[in-house]
């Protein structure tokens, strides 16, 4: 039997976690002087509603090699091997703990490097469980994995730059003249990287944007799903492209927020998806 481990920048809900038979490794967030566990011990909301009542925004870290040799030690005592699917290694360090812990179980433990992040991460994860719940074999599940991460397509939008800013994303000047002049930057995850994607005015127009570039997807790849992303205060919005997206014959897995690691670099007001093709 294979056990798939993720981490918590996946930022899947508690419901598809369990039912894809998952276990999700968290990540730390440095905030207000204490470390917290992403996603047991500090939510989003807790974040946001800190910086606003005038506490700096928060730093985050990956778990250590001894979090994942602890996990991976519960894993193997049900299970013949592990596939851990983590964050871009160009985002994160979280990969290289992993791969430090497996170490400890030569032949044991596969490290896989999503190249991505959030539901891209996510949907990657419950994609893998779901094949090695099916019996599928190890080479097979990897190969897969190989073929959504050439395919699959991150996009979001944030409705300030000032997280981005201040977690070093862009210059200062540039998110002021954004600020001033309504621009809305359209952000995409390409060869593990945040990248810019183009910009426009307003919000309405970079929502719009994003439907948009489904469109342009599903031409290109056929039938696919999607998973969306939010933030508070972001939620109706979500929902409401969910739904029309839906009503386009793209297949709709979920309406999830970003956990606080994410949401940490993104900032209030962030909504996107990530999509990829049903069969690859």
């Amino acid at each position: 039997m294979l056990k798939v481990i993720t981490d918590s920048t996946c930022d899947l809900l508690p419901e598809q976690v369990e039912a894809h038979h998952l276990t999700v490794v968290p990540l730390y967030v440095n905030f207000d002087g204490k470390l917290h566990k992403d996603r047991l011990e500090i939510n989003t909301p807790d974040i946001f509603n800190g910086v606003k009542a005038g506490k700096k925004i928060p730093s985050t870290s990956q778990p250590s090699p001894e979090d994942f040799k602890a996990v991976y030690d519960n894993a193997l005592m049900l299970s013949d091997h592990v596939l851990s699917v983590h964050i871009s290694s160009k985002m994160s360090g979280t990969a290289q703990s992993a791969t430090i812990a497996a170490k400890e179980f030569p032949g044991k433990v596969t490290v896989f490097d999503s190249e991505t992040v959030s539901v891209g991460l996510g949907m990657m994860a419950m994609r893998a469980s779901d094949m090695a719940w099916m019996g599928g074999r190890l080479e097979d599940i990897v190969a897969t994995l190989e073929k959504i991460r050439q395919k699959q397509s991150i996009r979001f939008t944030v409705d300030t730059l000032e997280f981005l800013r201040l977690n070093g994303r862009i210059g200062g000047a540039q998110a002021l003249l954004g600020s001033l002049l309504n621009i809305k930057p359209l952000l995409a995850v390409k060869a593990g990287r945040v990248e810019a994607a183009g910009r426009v005015r307003g919000r309405p127009q970079a929502l719009k944007e994003l439907q948009n570039h489904v469109a342009k997807y599903v031409q290109e790849n056929g039938p696919s799903r999607l998973c969306m992303i939010d933030t508070p205060g972001a939620e109706e919005e979500a929902r409401t492209m969910a739904e029309a997206l839906r009503a386009t014959g793209v297949e709709v897995v979920g309406v999830n927020q970003l956990g606080a690691v994410v949401a940490t670099h993104a900032g209030p007001g962030t909504i996107g998806y990530g999509i990829e093709p049903i069969n690859l």
